[in-house]
């Protein structure tokens, strides 16, 4: 009786050291390994609704790695021993480029990642591959290419999201095109059953060679792309399209700011994109009409928008990702350089607006003296958001109050 006893005492000990003491300060936890280097952390929900981060671990040697992932049984106080999938071994790690997850309702697991092409046609190219795992990722199958027509030899800057009916849906960059004006085509394809991605389109030309796109489906179904467009063979401004049938069709693009950003270049920094019970939410970088991070909202499903809002101070303010937690409240995270002691770092920004749109707050979440970069974040409840970011070759998170 008394083994038991003490067996049951150091048992919820045991489980309380666990989880963190309520008044001790939030503070970044690093959830990559030691030794390793770390990068392109991404958050999202399995389908159970527990919060999953996964990001790309490599050595420090390397080129490229492999991803892992993780899942919260607590609401993002602690997570899982790192899960590494061995399927996606040689995924080259660019945060622009992120892999991401995806878990369906019928208990797969899709990994999308890119891969190095080395095509003779480009020494650039890029290859998207995915990895399906069928029984909530315990077994994965073989990578298989997103792409397997012989005339497409660089894929990149993708995205994946989830259908209202439990299919996956991903957009992607391709050199496939039928025009002779400048950019990418942007192609779409959804899965089929358990299988993989098949009945691949074009929905649109001229897009940015090196920034992120933005696939979203909102709660009414309605599934918007945003990316950056090349028009007039000279301005990268970012555009918005919308399909009200399923992905049949697609609007025509619509710019969400006339920046009229005149740049031969890449940025290297795409749009982000959310929705609530008012409307649409963008975030994004330019350097036209004005220079860094700014906001704009559509009331009317992506036909006018809001005047942009600059978000940040800093002029080179970059790479935002959007978020809607309960309640409505529309959360913005990006990083922006600081100087520090001579040097140039890097550190987090966030901005928490009401909503239909209004800053509430705004502030910096980290250190000047530390590097943090490509933020992504994720809603646990009303008043918490989850911040995941690169922390000089850590991937780390914190739980934020908002």
């Amino acid at each position: 009786m008394k083994r038991n006893l003490l067996y049951i005492v150091v048992t919820l000990l045991g489980m309380v050291s666990c989880r963190p003491k309520e008044n001790v300060p939030a503070g970044a936890v690093v959830l990559s390994h030691g030794g390793k280097d770390a990068s392109c952390p991404y958050i999202t929900k399995d389908a159970k609704g527990r919060t999953v981060i996964s990001w790309v671990e490599k050595d420090s040697t390397a080129d490229t790695g492999v991803m892992l992932y993780a899942v919260s049984n607590d609401n993002g106080h602690t997570f899982s021993s790192p899960m590494e999938i061995a399927a996606t071994k040689g995924v080259y790690p660019h945060a622009e480029n992120l892999p991401k997850l995806l878990f369906r309702p019928d208990g797969s697991v899709i990994a999308l990642f890119g891969v190095e092409q080395h095509d003779p046609r480009n020494k650039y190219a890029g290859k998207v591959m995915y990895a399906i795992s069928v029984d909530s990722g315990r077994v994965w199958g073989a990578p298989q290419s997103l792409v397997t027509d012989t005339a497409g030899y660089d894929q990149r800057y993708f995205d994946m999201a989830l259908l209202p009916g439990g299919q996956a849906a991903a957009i992607w960059l391709d050199n496939r095109k039928d025009t002779k004006a400048e950019g990418s085509t942007l192609y779409w394809a959804v899965t089929a059953d358990q299988g993989g991605f098949q009945a691949a389109k074009p929905i649109a030309q001229t897009v940015c060679q090196c920034c992120r796109t933005r696939l979203y489906v909102a709660g009414n179904g309605d599934i918007h792309v945003a990316y950056r467009d090349i028009i007039n063979d000279s301005i990268r401004d970012m555009v918005h399209q919308v399909s009200v049938d399923g992905g049949q069709s697609f609007s025509e693009p619509v710019r969400i700011s006339a920046d009229n950003w005149v740049v031969n270049g890449c940025p290297h920094t795409g749009p982000a994109l959310t929705a609530n019970r008012y409307g649409l939410h963008f975030a994004w970088f330019t350097m036209g009409n004005g220079q860094g991070i700014f906001y704009t909202a559509s009331i009317d499903n992506g036909k006018t928008y809001t005047q942009k809002e600059s978000l940040s101070k800093a002029p080179m303010a970059k790479h935002p990702q959007i978020v809607t937690i309960p309640g409505d409240r529309v959360v913005i995270v990006w990083d922006e350089p600081v100087k520090w002691q001579g040097d140039f770092r890097s550190r987090i920004g966030i901005a928490v607006k009401s909503p239909e749109g209004q800053t509430m707050t705004s502030r910096t979440l980290t250190a000047d003296s530390i590097k943090a970069t490509y933020p992504v974040a994720g809603a646990l409840d009303s008043k918490t958001l989850l911040v995941a970011y690169t922390r000089q070759g850590e991937v780390v998170y914190e739980r934020v109050a908002i």
